[in-house]
């Protein structure tokens, strides 16, 4: 009787369907690990008559990628236990297309089984099916020509999830920059676990990459919670590892649109914590590289949040003792906003007089300083400026005010630029106020050399000065006793 009360009681909802109604949420995250452990157990103690190698190929038997310390191979069940039911499955080449896909399940269940590798010498059977079976996966991830459903996704992240989520070993890198130790000389550390870790990366890769992976679907399992983890893993010692992550993590960007933002938000919180906090992090110049492609890819007119972000996170990273290890990556970023937030000539060309004259005092004023630039691409950007009939008829209704600010800069390019392609520019741009406003110019000139008199005024009486101070200098030290006298050195 008590059997047939029991039986009316109404059954707990199965966790995966919970999974598919809630997409990747809280109540997928939070599962318990003692619950995986038994079902992995199970499917290992060979309980499910469905599976020709006992391995339970229904939707929970995996570990989810919520679950923070993965199962390892003698954590919860007996290693002998293990060793005899971790067994080869059979080659999709030997099943009919209809029980493909129940095979693939399997094969991701299979590999959901983390193997410690600090032993070389155990259980090298098991991690060579292991391997095995991986590569197959990834044939099978590349050639597949169908979409890829829930369930799969689902089994394929867990799969992911328990591979590749794991605590990071570092080497200790306490004072090392402080010390002058150069951390590019010291050897990386190599994770011993490669050979699995390298195909379940290229495997991750395929997966992302293949036209039969709906996006729509997949961001329920490619989840926030798991782009934080991959971005964590980028403090990996590995530097295969690192390339890898770099690449995967690009091709979700690419990949699932509505995760942008928020990878763009992860990867500035680890450069915020790397420079106002530890200054330590193994993967500063790989994220870099992803932040100068994404850079490449802003639209024009800049969005204040890629603003604050040049300012807030870009300029920042120059502060380290270690900006040697990822410079390169970082003036890249920095000279694609510069490209992008420069283009001055598009802007002015779309610019009538009256918003003109709000800024071209300020605006002048620094193109004064490129113009004086040593640099001969700076100071010839700025004098194309005249090349355009535009901005120059902006400038000659305007020259009251413009000349007389870029008036010296003229002049000393004309006499004293290295380059003899700037010296032709600005003789050209001085000869075309010179036409326009002859007067003007004249007024400018007679201004510009009475500075430069002054200038010069103001210089020689420094001279002087110096020179007294060290003739007085002289006489003391001819007076004053022992070999060290006293020195006066000059302030250039």
């Amino acid at each position: 009787m008590f059997k047939q009360i029991l039986n009316r009681l109404p059954k707990k909802p199965h966790k995966s369907s919970e999974n598919r109604d809630g997409g990747s949420s809280g109540s997928s995250s939070i599962a318990s690990t003692s619950s995986r452990s038994s079902d992995i157990a199970s499917s290992w103690a060979g309980k499910n008559a469905t599976s020709p190698h006992g391995l339970n190929s229904s939707s929970d038997s995996g570990l989810n990628h919520g679950n923070k310390n993965p199962l390892k191979l003698d954590s919860k069940v007996s290693e002998a236990q293990m060793v005899l039911q971790y067994e080869a499955l059979p080659s999709f080449r030997d099943v009919s297309n209809s029980e493909k896909q129940n095979l693939f399940i399997k094969k991701v269940n299979l590999c959901c089984v983390v193997f410690d590798f600090t032993d070389p010498t155990k259980h090298l059977k098991e991690k060579d099916i292991k391997r095995q079976t991986l590569v197959e996966l990834v044939d099978y991830v590349t050639s597949a020509n169908g979409k890829f459903s829930e369930t799969v996704i689902q089994e394929i992240v867990k799969m992911i999830s328990a591979n590749l989520f794991r605590p990071l070993t570092t080497q200790s890198r306490e004072n090392k920059v402080v010390d002058g130790f150069d951390l590019e000389e010291d050897e990386p550390m190599m994770d011993p676990s490669w050979p699995h870790l390298q195909i379940v990366y290229e495997f991750l890769l395929r997966f992302v990459a293949s036209p039969e992976t709906d996006a729509k679907l997949a961001k329920r399992y490619i989840d926030h919670s798991f782009v934080t983890r991959l971005l964590d893993l980028f403090d990996s010692e590995d530097p295969r590892e690192r390339e890898y992550l770099k690449t995967v993590l690009h091709r979700i960007y690419g990949k699932f649109m509505v995760h942008r933002p928020f990878i763009r938000k992860g990867i500035n919180n680890i450069f915020f914590r790397f420079v106002f906090e530890t200054e330590k992090h193994n993967g500063i110049a790989e994220l870099l590289e992803i932040m100068g492609s994404i850079i490449n890819g802003f639209a024009l007119p800049l969005k204040e949040e890629h603003k604050l972000f040049l300012v807030r996170a870009l300029i920042p990273l120059h502060k380290p003792k270690c900006i040697p290890m990822y410079h390169q990556q970082l003036s890249y970023c920095i000279t694609q906003f510069v490209e992008k937030d420069c283009e001055l000539e598009e802007v002015l060309e779309a610019t009538q007089a009256p918003e003109f004259q709000r800024c071209m005092v300020r605006l002048f004023r620094r193109i004064a300083h490129c113009i004086s630039s040593s640099h001969f691409q700076v100071a010839e950007r700025a004098l194309f400026l005249w090349n355009n009939d535009h901005i120059e008829n902006l400038i000659k209704q305007n020259r009251k005010v413009i000349l007389p600010i870029i008036f010296p800069a003229l002049e000393r390019n004309s006499k004293n630029h290295w380059s003899q392609a700037v010296q032709s520019l600005t003789l050209n741009v001085r000869k075309i106020f010179l036409d326009t406003d002859p007067e003007l110019f004249e007024e400018c000139l007679i201004k510009f050399q009475e500075e430069e008199a002054r200038e010069q005024e103001t210089k020689m009486k420094h001279e002087l000065i110096w020179k007294r101070l060290e003739d007085m200098a002289a006489i003391e030290s001819s007076k004053s006793e022992g070999p060290e006298g006293i020195h006066v050195h000059r302030l250039t």
